[in-house]
């Protein structure tokens, strides 16, 4: 049975998964062997009302004993535990932590060491990376060569800050990777039809991408607002960093064209609740 999403075009790149807690995730990344990973959706949680059903953020006013039963429940479904879970701590920045052994739980069971962390790299298998959503984009890395893998949430400001090409930087220092090996991955958020910007953020753009990409990254509307593509700005971004055309997935699900089974900023405002992206490297 089909989550009923509302698909932008016909490339179904992710598996419909119904399960206890279902969530979605990439047969490209799947078909690695080498790692566990999902995006979540509201269903199949404990929480209630705006942050109905399975709201994964402890900052957001839920109750923490509903937060850490639905994090225990789409942990399950994808097959890690919280105990190995290390969620991030966002604010829009470029910042990249390397995540080690020792950061096991935190934020999750464990209180945070680290701040202004949108980014997380490991190559320590077992352990979760979590990064937070409603409407952002999120970015999967994974080097089946090297066995490393970085996940990273890039809002307007991290996509304009390439936050993308900085993760695989990281793992290029830290782990040895070839970008030419690199898996990278597009995750669900707002559709370029869905996210309209004022003229401020656009410039920003113009200042960080060349001119002959702007007409499909943007463009402008009879109001002067502009709608932008997030999408195929990050895409650009992996290409630019070396990772391979054939190596890169791009989502076709819009958060906000899907809102009553993912969560939007842009619809709901500050009342409701967060998706996560969950990466993990299995066990040997």
């Amino acid at each position: 049975m089909g989550l009923g999403l509302i698909y932008k075009n016909e490339q179904h790149i992710f598996d419909e998964i119904q399960k206890e807690t279902p969530f979605l995730e990439y047969p490209m990344l799947r078909g690695t062997g080498i790692v566990k990973h999902g995006f979540s959706t509201r269903l199949g949680g404990v929480s209630e009302g705006c942050y109905a059903s399975l709201n994964l953020s402890f900052d957001r006013g839920d109750k923490p004993e509903s937060v850490m039963e639905n994090f225990r429940r789409i942990g399950a479904s994808i097959g890690v535990r919280c105990e190995d879970m290390v969620l991030s701590k966002q604010t829009h920045t470029t910042n990249v932590r390397v995540v080690t052994a020792e950061d096991r739980g935190k934020g999750i069971i464990r209180e945070r060491d680290y701040t202004d962390v949108d980014g997380l790299i490991t190559n320590v298998p077992g352990i979760c990376l979590v990064t937070s959503y409603a409407d952002c984009v999120p970015l999967y890395f994974v080097d089946p060569v090297k066995r490393a893998v970085g996940l990273s949430h890039s809002g307007w400001r991290g996509t304009v800050g390439k936050i993308g090409k900085k993760t695989i930087e990281l793992m290029q220092e830290t782990y040895g990777s070839d970008p030419a090996d690199i898996l990278a991955a597009v995750g669900p958020s707002v559709c370029m039809e869905c996210y309209e910007v004022s003229e401020d953020v656009i410039r920003k753009f113009q200042d960080t991408f060349a001119e002959e990409s702007w007409t499909e990254l943007f463009y402008r509307k009879p109001n002067g607002k502009y709608q932008l593509d997030l999408w195929q700005a990050n895409s650009l971004i992996f290409r630019e960093a070396g990772i391979r055309p054939e190596h890169i997935a791009v989502t076709n699900v819009c958060t906000h064209c899907n809102s009553k089974i993912l969560y939007s900023h842009r619809e709901a405002g500050d009342r409701r609740g967060n998706l996560c992206a969950f990466l993990a490297l299995k066990e040997i």
